[in-house]
């Protein structure tokens, strides 16, 4: 394997123009430096960034600019150079992606009102006003980050995400920055090494890449199933066990109202915030969890990333 390779730079045309409608509060500069999985900006210049695999069998590749204007989100959608044109229904497709990875796809006043009932999360909303979750790109590419980061710091599994991008995927030129595209599983198919990581991790990187042609890591499908279930389809796959089975399921599929019972970080932040001074067991922290009802895993997310912006 030629190691020297460099993905091309995506032509800038074509490209399509589409839109999001947002209901309720919603701040995307919020959305883009929450700081989650291989997204790590420290500034916003009023564009939003996005390069990936598109849902379906992930064989396509686009690169997203996202920017707000009040309550409607603007999409600049640039396919990459060897794909074919953009057409309606592949906008679609990318459109309905984009709207679930930055949680515009739920209805944000039902969030608000349950915000405004709560007097942890009231402050938080104070705190981060139109803040939503933001998601990995689909089940594959977290399940790729899954491998890639395992048993690292954070800052090396963005390093080998980029490295991997540049070298087997696609890098689009997005508003006058470079941002990379993950290879598609055919693509990664084709990979034999990557400088930095074990080479025990390259068959779980191929065996995700056989899973997402089968269809296996589909979004809408594995949030139609029980969730246990998923769960364990999940860890059928080498090298993924409880807690990234759990990462693919809640922070990739769209889900608004699963509670990530496994996280031991974001358990804290729900015992520190509302005044408890031991550890929630599981049945506390699911009765807890109620008052959130249907948008567990938003109310969860939000205080794992704000808790900090707010005192106990």
């Amino acid at each position: 394997m030629d190691m020297t390779r460099r993905a091309e730079v995506a032509e800038v045309p074509p490209s399509v123009e589409a839109q999001i409608h947002l209901r309720g509060p919603y701040s995307l500069e919020e959305v883009a430096l929450m700081g989650f999985g291989h997204r790590d900006e420290s500034s916003f210049d009023g564009v939003l960034r996005l390069a990936c695999c598109v849902d379906g069998d992930y064989e396509t590749q686009v690169g997203v600019e996202v920017r707000q204007e009040s309550s409607t989100l603007r999409l600049r959608i640039v396919a990459a150079a060897a794909a074919p044109e953009v057409d309606e229904a592949a906008t679609a497709v990318v459109v309905a992606q984009v709207a679930r990875v930055l949680s515009a796809d739920h209805d944000g006043d039902a969030f608000a009102r349950i915000c405004r009932a709560d007097p942890v999360l009231s402050r938080l909303a104070a705190a981060a006003p139109g803040f939503r979750p933001a998601l990995f790109y689909s089940p594959y590419e977290a399940a790729l980050w899954s491998i890639l980061s395992a048993r690292r710091p954070r800052s090396q599994g963005i390093a080998l995400r980029s490295r991997l991008g540049q070298q087997y995927g696609t890098t689009f030129d997005l508003a006058g920055v470079p941002t990379v595209a993950v290879p598609t599983p055919s693509q990664l198919l084709q990979v034999e090494e990557l400088p930095g990581l074990p080479v025990d991790r390259i068959p779980r990187l191929h065996a995700i890449a056989r899973a997402a042609q089968q269809g296996r890591l589909d979004a809408a499908r594995l949030l139609a199933l029980d969730p246990e279930e998923a769960m364990a389809q999940l860890q059928q796959l080498p090298g993924i066990g409880p807690f990234y089975a759990a990462l693919i399921l809640i922070r990739a599929c769209g889900a608004a109202d699963l509670l990530p019972t496994g996280e031991a970080r974001s358990r804290e932040a729900v015992r520190e915030l509302y005044g408890w001074d031991r550890s929630l067991s599981a049945t506390e922290y699911a009765a807890l969890a109620q008052r959130w009802r249907p948008f567990r895993t938003w109310a969860v997310v939000s205080i794992r990333a704000l808790h900090g912006r707010v005192g106990p």
